[in-house]
This record gives C-alpha cells, sequence and structure tokens, in this order.
C-alpha cells in the first residue's frame, strides 16, 4: 500500500465519522459535497472532513480506496457508506443519523 492510501486509511481508521469532500462544510465547493455535509450536520453529531481539492493525489486516492468514482465520500465506522445520492436517502430514512450516532458513542465507548 502507497503513502497515500495508508494516510487515506489512517484517517478512516482514526474518525467514526469521516468526509471526504470538495470544500469544508463551512464552504462547500460543489453541491453534492454540501448536500452530503448538510445531511450529517443535521444529523447533530460530530465528523471528520477532508478537502480534497487541497491534495491531488487524496481526491484520485479515495477514489482507488473504496473503489468509488465519485466525490463526496462517506465512511462510518471505518466503512463506506457511499455518496451523495446515498447519504441524502439514507438522511430521509432516519437510517443516517443512526448509523452515525452509533458510531460515535462506539467510539466513545472504546475511548
Amino acid at each position: 500500500m502507497d503513502e497515500v492510501q495508508e494516510a487515506i486509511k489512517k484517517q478512516v481508521d482514526s474518525h467514526p465519522v469521516i468526509l471526504f469532500m470538495k470544500g469544508t462544510p463551512q464552504f462547500p465547493q460543489c453541491g453534492f459535497s454540501m448536500k452530503a455535509s448538510q445531511a450529517l450536520a443535521g444529523c447533530e453529531a460530530e465528523f471528520a472532513y477532508v478537502n480534497v481539492l487541497e491534495d491531488e493525489r487524496i481526491r484520485q486516492g479515495i477514489k482507488d480506496f473504496g473503489n468509488w468514482p465519485t466525490i463526496p465520500q462517506l465512511y462510518i465506522g471505518g466503512e463506506l457508506v457511499g455518496g451523495c445520492d446515498i447519504i441524502l436517502e439514507m438522511y430521509e430514512s432516519g437510517d443516517l443519523e443512526q448509523m452515525v450516532k452509533s458510531a460515535v458513542a462506539q467510539q466513545s465507548d472504546d475511548a
């Protein structure tokens, strides 16, 4: 595994909820990233994020890491959940909030 993949794995493993996105939750750089971060914010739980626009290697590397072609990408509990459409569907059904809160609680229990 090369250093970019190792860096991504470390980020995914060290945060219960992490969103790889274009921009930041405060200043998203694409509509899909904006919608995804808003859905996570609506779950009222903290989440980490990586602005893939800051590093081209991460921007391409995350696509390879999860074998998922688009950004944003959401990882919960170390597992790829999916992109914007899946995130929004899960938010609307209530599943996203349940998964996020469970992952955050699990990390608190492990600490």
